[in-house]
């Protein structure tokens, strides 16, 4: 069975089509439980994400700032494994017909087995892999397993990336470009900033795959700015923090659902 890297090309499309940027969110696996995660990311998709990216947590998230951390001990303390994050990815595909990545650090991949993670990723409707910290000089036994069951390879590129460096990891890459806004970890900032803006500049001039920006969007606002020079905008701690401060569940699904509908509406006013 292959992946759905053909459905995630086509909702990029879609999205540029329609003259505005996707809408990606990101939650970590069970959390808070397996079963509220997978109703928290179909309620992100219900409230107008048009692509989700399923986190893997990890003990050692050197991306992640203090919210995602928090989201990642709650999942791991609840006994969390590879197979619930699999089954995550496939449970919100098959609810919400849209495409599902799993955003991962590489050592995970490696201990489960490289042609084993893409085979059940695949298998489970995955659209792909995002892999942070996985140099393309490392990456060729992924990328071919990847590609021969249909999923995406996206890489990550950031403000301290030479236009050389961006030209190889965009040439190595599939699916579309994750730009990091700026130097630093995850989380919910007052602006994106400008280094944003260059870095897609500097993207776009070295690939034709589209080019999604995180770090630092949490409301309507921020995803309207990022907006008008990408095409895609990602967020990740806003939705987890929205989930942290909920009194309940079902409180959590609310809010959860309520941003990815502000935030909807802020990737079609392009800033």
């Amino acid at each position: 069975m292959t992946g759905n890297i053909g459905l995630l090309n086509d909702v990029l499309a879609t999205a540029k089509a329609e003259n505005r940027a996707a809408l990606v969110g990101y939650l970590p696996a069970g959390f808070p439980t397996v079963d509220d995660g997978v109703r928290a990311m179909t309620a992100m998709i219900e409230g107008g994400c048009d692509i989700v990216e399923v986190g893997l947590p990890h003990s050692d998230p050197v991306l992640d700032g203090p919210v995602i951390q928090t989201a990642d001990d709650i999942a791991l303390r609840g006994g969390l494994r590879i197979a619930d994050v699999i089954r995550t990815v496939g449970e919100v595909h098959r609810a919400t017909g849209a495409p599902i990545l799993c955003m991962t650090y590489w050592n995970p991949v490696d201990r489960y087995g490289t042609e084993r993670f893409a085979a059940d990723l695949a298998a489970a409707g995955g659209a792909g892999c995002i892999l942070p910290d996985l140099p393309v000089e490392e990456s060729d036994t992924w990328r071919k397993a990847a590609e021969q069951h249909g999923l995406a390879t996206v890489f990550v590129v950031a403000p301290s990336s030479r236009d050389e460096r961006l030209a190889r990891i965009t040439a190595a890459g599939s699916g579309f470009v994750y730009a990091a806004s700026l130097m630093g970890v995850t989380g919910t900032r007052a602006s994106v900033g400008r280094e944003a803006e260059e870095l897609v500049g500097r993207t776009r001039a070295v690939t034709d795959l589209p080019v999604c920006v995180g770090l630092g969007v949490s409301d309507a606002a921020q995803a309207a700015e990022v907006a008008g020079f990408a095409d895609g905008v990602i967020v990740g701690s806003a939705f987890v923090k929205r989930l942290l401060d909920a009194p309940d569940t079902e409180a959590g699904l609310t809010a959860v659902r309520a941003l990815a509908g502000e935030l909807a509406e802020g990737v079609r006013k392009r800033g």
